[in-house]
């Protein structure tokens, strides 16, 4: 049988989603546990690959099993796993289905401060230059016309063609008090895309290049030409959503 898993995790803690070697990662942290507790090796596939520092308000996973779960696993599991990790359902879903390849939107919101706060550093990027918010935003508007986002893609992961594809449904920078939230919605998004976005409407905002200058840079589909990637911190995968069949 095939399980989803919900989950959320401090990404301060991890070198990312991805198994890597000698470095703590959310899905070797995950697989562990499991092939512990379930008594087999587990293989976890996720529904994402978050980079480094960048959290999870929720994430999915899928793995297969042939015996039926416990319900008491849930408990046991978080108990197992570091205080960063959370498990929050464990449930059977139709074979074949993939939390990866059949999620069909993510959303992604990054938290920016316009003061310095002790309290916010791990969570939200303090940002001291004066940002235009309105012309961020008619930036912002852009993005839904275009569909290849190369230009925003981290050098070296960036390939030809329709892998670059990305159909964005929704982008908006909205603020509450002196904390700025840019919300973005996508069916997927390439490696480290949402950061260099950000960091591109960020220059928009401080006048350093105009609306027009920004739509050539998604056009010219270069990364080079985008600004520099933003840190990870305020970054937070907040939602994905599946077709409502897909449970067993």
């Amino acid at each position: 049988m095939r399980f989803f898993i919900e989950l959320a995790y401090n990404g301060k803690y991890f070198y990312g989603w991805q198994i890597q070697k000698k470095v703590n990662t959310v899905e070797e942290k995950l697989e562990y546990c499991l092939s512990k507790l379930l008594k087999k090796s587990i293989n976890v596939v996720g529904a994402g690959r978050t980079d480094k520092g960048v959290h999870a308000k929720q994430m999915f996973a899928h793995f297969d099993y042939e015996k039926k779960i416990s319900t008491d696993l849930i408990r046991r599991i978080n108990i197992f796993l570091p205080k960063s990790i959370k498990i929050y359902r464990i449930f059977p879903v139709k074979e074949n289905i993939h939390a990866r390849f059949h999620a069909i939107k993510r959303t992604y919101k990054y938290y920016l401060i316009r003061e310095k706060d002790p309290f916010l550093k791990d969570f939200s990027w303090y940002c001291f230059y004066p940002l235009n918010i309105e012309k961020m935003n008619a930036a912002s508007s852009k993005l839904m016309q275009y569909k290849d986002f190369s230009s925003f893609c981290k050098k070296g992961f960036s390939e030809i063609g329709k892998n670059n594809i990305c159909q964005i449904s929704y982008a908006f920078w909205s603020v509450h008090n002196n904390i700025l939230c840019f919300t973005i919605e996508s069916n997927r998004f390439l490696r480290s895309m949402v950061r260099f976005i950000i960091g591109t409407l960020i220059d928009v905002g401080r006048n350093k290049i105009s609306i027009c200058e920004f739509i050539k840079i998604i056009e010219s589909k270069n990364s080079n030409f985008c600004s520099p990637i933003i840190p990870a911190r305020g970054l937070f995968l907040t939602k994905i959503t599946y077709p409502e069949d897909i449970i067993l």
